[in-house]
């Protein structure tokens, strides 16, 4: 895969000090690939969103360079093609959602970029059916669940087409009913539209269905790899202020117990279906 975003030895201290003794970011290296399902991990206070805020110059490097398609952040000609490339979701909807219909609030961004009517109206209607809104058209946001207000902002990054979407743990507010819709949408939006996510988050499961982890602590990528890679480590990953998904925990007991299972088991399914095995159930 071809690099989208990348990070050259970027550091980042928030009182502008490149020597500053707890920078939130340090000596960053890393690509973010075209077309891939990039998880972010990390205790509070890592650096996750200050590493996602790089993406799209909301902050730029204290040292070192990003670029976005070649484009570099610091160059403020390219602020506006970089912010079409790279869209940003946070953490709470509201602080996204503007207007008092969920379709008008989808269009806002276009209107101002003066996208013509017609082709606003395509963009939005097509938005809103990617992520499963397009009969909360006419509703208003204040009336939708925090899931659906997620999915309306989503929407409304969407309807810019980007080539990235950057989403700050956009399910901490929701509940698991909402987290799993979001999740839906993201992996729907990666898999069937071949948008590149990079989704920032305190929750394993969700990790465990990326392509790829990268784990930041004290600012610094502790780790990078598959999660099946970054997740057989549990005790690494422990280390790090982090716990393990729940099968991946379940399958480290029994291992412990002196049971014969894989250690990089992450998914529920794959978890069942290995202790059938062991435990001789019929097919």
């Amino acid at each position: 895969m071809v690099g989208i975003v990348k990070f050259d030895n970027v550091s980042f201290s928030y009182d502008g000090d490149a020597r500053s003794d707890n920078p939130a970011l340090r000596d960053i290296n890393a690509t973010v690939k075209r077309g891939e399902f990039l998880a972010v991990l990390g205790y509070n206070g890592s650096g996750k969103s200050t590493f996602a805020k790089h993406m799209n110059a909301v902050v730029l490097p204290t040292e070192g360079r990003v670029t976005v398609e070649g484009m570099d952040t610091f160059e403020e000609k390219h602020i506006y093609d970089i912010r079409q490339r790279v869209g940003m979701v946070f953490q709470n909807p509201d602080n996204q959602i503007v207007a008092t219909v969920v379709e008008e609030d989808v269009a806002f961004a276009l209107e101002n970029l003066g996208v013509e009517p017609e082709n606003i109206r395509l963009r939005v209607d097509e938005a809103l059916e990617i992520v499963g809104m397009k009969d909360s058209a006419k509703a208003a946001p204040h009336q939708l669940s925090g899931g659906q207000k997620q999915r309306v902002a989503i929407a409304g990054i969407i309807a810019m087409s980007p080539d990235c979407i950057v989403l700050d743990e956009p399910t901490a507010m929701l509940d698991p009913s909402g987290r799993q819709a979001v999740l839906r949408t993201i992996k729907r939006l990666n898999r069937e539209q071949g948008i590149t996510v990079v989704l920032i988050t305190h929750y394993m499961e969700e990790a465990a269905q990326a392509d790829r982890i990268i784990i930041l602590s004290k600012g610094s990528i502790a780790k990078v790899g598959t999660p099946k890679q970054v997740f057989s480590d549990v005790d690494g990953v422990r280390a790090l202020g982090l716990d393990v998904p729940q099968a991946t925990e379940i399958c480290y007991l029994l291992r412990k117990a002196g049971i014969d299972i894989d250690k990089d088991i992450i998914l529920p399914e794959e978890c069942i279906e290995r202790l059938s095995v062991l435990l001789g159930a019929p097919e």
